[in-house]
């Protein structure tokens, strides 16, 4: 799929003069800050210098105090507390905290993940007969319930009181006893972008300030947190980023075995990490297990503290994130076809499919995967005969909860955000809803279908990617929504020393390259899924590059390299802005 290439919007050059004057750095880097709103120097110290003294007052988020008074209650009068989590990261990292916690404090606790497939997305009525049976009294829900009140009345008609932590869009509040959602409309919180496991985290604080609880104690929980941030994209600015800073300190440090287990599965080596690292190396694998078996697997093996046990757990997990791999590969190519032999494909603008052998745990990355080849909101069902269930993703110009939510009356169920979500409608009713889901859509972008565009930063030359340059460069990190790795354009380069394939079917692109004019400097590089661009490349036309700027480490050396996403030739270009 062709993409327009398309600059930032300019910074404002004053706010980038003021900002010289008190930060000796390259005017390139000025210029992201400012656009990015690091407009002062205070505002710089916070950027580059995260604290945790940063964090805002627990207390200020609609019902904590309640919430706080609810869970002191259950821990004085010994009450039997039940921790519920959604199967995926977010879920089964908030789970693993919050579980974790309450045993230090001693709490009589248990956890409970729903099966994906027999419970199905948020909190479950089967959870509640569950808790009704085994003598709970208090739940605690965690990266769902907000949307849950049948459930959650079920549980007070049992006597069972519920606190939700959750961080999607509210319809009507719950009938729990303390609704923590920063998304409340009457909610004052001043970050609405935390994680399902950081609203939880967020009620532990609270309950540690309430009682007098070193924090350091909870602060032991950033990494898994960090986790949560990075596989839900959540903005990685405010609070998110403190958490992010900390956390990804403390995944460098000493891991757990769980953690530490799955990285040697997949062979990461390294000391530090990223967030890129996270987003692709742990995140996969904890999704799977709820992909694939179950998420109780994935709270298992991060609560493990035995590394033996941990690389048992691991190995399964491994196998499960395989199982996904190869699903996702046939799936993908199953519903790709599916919509070139649909007639009205060039017309619409929505892609929905179905497959009664689908398999519904890699669903959502199949719709990913559509919306990659196609720049549409897509939709990936699984047809059992009776009824459909799936998951959704979208593009930036359509709000895929609102667009739900206009189709509901042929829903069954659906929740999420606006660029991901689950629904479920009756087999019957597909292709009403299909037509209908497709005119919200043309409403939403005025019936005119966007391009698919990568955004850059600057165009900078080779010579201005000095060792100081990177080095801070690197500390804009963590990277994420709203702090995106920078990415930088170079004209008119080509080929100096090499350019070769490397990996599977020749997929990956290692160049060596020079630029006309601009710089004497040479810089290597790599550019995934960008092989076919080598024979271009030998033959010494000159082309234009986006990139980011990596470091690449081997046999303990390292050096800067070009993470190239995308090449033009430079005589075609044309620079959308």
């Amino acid at each position: 799929m062709e993409k327009n290439w398309m600059k930032t919007a300019a910074a404002n050059e004053q706010i980038v003069a003021d900002l010289k004057q008190s930060m000796n750095i390259s005017p390139v880097l000025l210029r992201i800050l400012a656009a990015r709103g690091v407009t002062n120097k205070k505002l710089a110290k916070k950027f580059f210098r995260p604290q945790l003294e940063d964090l805002h007052d627990p207390f200020l988020m609609k019902d904590m105090d309640k919430a706080v008074e609810r869970l002191t209650r259950a821990v004085h009068a010994h009450e039997k507390v039940l921790v519920y989590g959604d199967y995926d990261v977010d879920g089964t990292t908030a789970v693993t905290v919050v579980f974790s916690f309450l045993k230090y404090l001693g709490v009589n606790c248990d956890y409970y993940i729903p099966d994906r497939y027999a419970e199905g997305y948020g909190f479950s009525f089967a959870s509640v007969e569950y808790a009704k049976q085994e003598g709970f009294q208090l739940i605690i829900t965690l990266d769902c319930g907000v949307r849950d009140g049948e459930k959650i009345k079920k549980a007070g008609e049992y006597g069972i009181d519920v606190i939700v932590c959750d961080h999607h869009q509210p319809a009507e509040l719950p009938p729990a006893v303390a609704v923590l959602d920063p998304k409340r409309s009457d909610c004052e919180y001043p970050f609405k972008g935390l994680s399902g496991c950081g609203v939880g985290f967020k009620m532990l604080q609270a309950f540690c300030m309430q009682h007098d609880i070193p924090q350091e104690k909870l602060y032991n929980y950033l990494d898994l947190l960090t986790i949560s941030i990075g596989a839900d994209i959540v903005p990685m600015v405010d609070e998110n980023r403190v958490f992010a800073h900390f956390g990804l300190k403390q995944l460098a440090a000493e891991r757990r075995p769980g953690i530490a287990a799955m990285l040697e599965q997949a062979g990461f080596q390294k000391k530090e990490m990223t967030i890129t690292d996270v987003v692709f190396l742990l995140a996969p694998r904890i999704n799977a297990a709820g992909r694939i078996f179950s998420g109780k697997q994935a709270v298992e093996l991060l609560l493990c503290e035995d590394a033996q046990e941990a690389k048992r757990l691991s190995k399964l997990i491994e196998e499960n994130n395989k199982t996904r791999k190869n699903l996702d590969k046939v799936i993908t190519a199953e519903a790709l076809a599916q919509i070139i032999e649909d007639p009205e494909r060039e017309s619409s603008f929505s892609n929905v499919v179905a497959g009664r052998t689908w398999h519904k745990g890699v669903v959502g990355i199949v719709a990913s995967r559509i919306v990659e080849a196609h720049y549409k909101p897509a939709i990936v069902l699984v047809d059992d005969g009776e009824k459909m269930s799936g998951s959704a993703r979208s593009i930036e110009s359509v709000d895929l909860f609102e667009a739900l939510e206009a189709c509901s009356d042929l829903l069954i169920q659906f929740g999420g955000h606006a660029m991901a979500a689950g629904l479920s409608l009756r087999s019957e009713n597909f292709t009403a809803f299909k037509a209908k889901f497709n005119s919200v859509v043309l409403q939403m972008l005025n019936g005119v279908k966007p391009v698919a565009a990568i955004v850059y930063n600057d165009e900078i030359g080779f010579d201005d990617i000095t060792p100081n340059f990177h080095k801070i460069l690197k500390e804009f990190a963590p990277f994420g929504p709203g702090n995106m790795h920078p990415v930088f354009l170079a004209t008119q380069t080509s080929n100096a020393r090499y350019t070769k394939t490397v990996g599977e079917r020749d997929a990956h692109l290692k160049l060596h390259v020079k630029q006309r004019k601009k710089s004497r400097v040479e810089m290597a590089g790599i550019g995934f899924d960008l092989g076919s661009w080598n024979n271009a490349m030998q033959s010494d036309k000159e082309v234009d590059l986006l990139f980011t700027i990596d470091e690449n480490e081997w046999k303990g050396r390292k050096s800067i390299q070009l993470m190239v996403k995308v090449i033009r030739f430079s005589e075609t270009a044309e620079v959308f802005i």
